[in-house]
């Protein structure tokens, strides 16, 4: 019988080096930069669907009332809640301004949707919780107005040196 020799596998060629230098590249990008895509994808998603409650607001109203039923909320205020929200908190975190709480309240308003009107709508839903639970998490970066407001209030509070 004779005995197999198996090519022993050191960590400095796996991965291969080409793979390494590109791994080595892209852990180099920014949290900063990152943090931009996910405010920018959630602005994305949350200003179309804003801009097309306001496109069209009878319907709106008539599909709050007739399928999205919200509960406890009447339709109407429902519907001024969730286009003021998709609106304006969508544009508070693009502008990286009071970033982590829009960003919480956005959260809050895919949960209310996800459990009570599109259950089904769980692999969008997921897609919009990965970038938004990032942005919650490790807040805006350095590349918003709460890095630039939260720089002035540091320094003013800062003793003369």
């Amino acid at each position: 019988m004779t005995a197999t020799v198996t090519p022993a596998v050191t960590a400095a060629a796996f991965p291969p080096a080409p793979v390494q230098r590109v791994i080595a590249l892209l852990n180099q990008v920014p949290f900063d930069v990152l943090i931009l895509v996910a405010r920018a994808a959630t602005f994305s998603v949350f200003i179309h669907s804003g801009l097309q409650k306001l496109s069209d607001w009878n319907a709106t109203l008539m599909l709050f009332r007739d399928e999205y039923k919200v509960p406890i909320l009447p339709p109407e205020v429902a519907a001024y809640m969730a286009a003021s929200m998709e609106l304006g908190l969508s544009s508070l975190v693009l502008l990286g301004f009071a970033t982590r709480i829009s960003a919480l309240g956005l959260l809050g308003m895919v949960s209310v949707i996800q459990i009570f009107v599109y259950p089904q709508a769980w692999p969008d839903h997921i897609q919009w919780l990965a970038f938004m639970i990032f942005i919650v998490c490790r807040g805006p970066g350095a590349y918003s107005l709460d890095a630039l407001i939260g720089g002035f209030i540091r320094r003013r509070r800062a003793p003369a040196a």
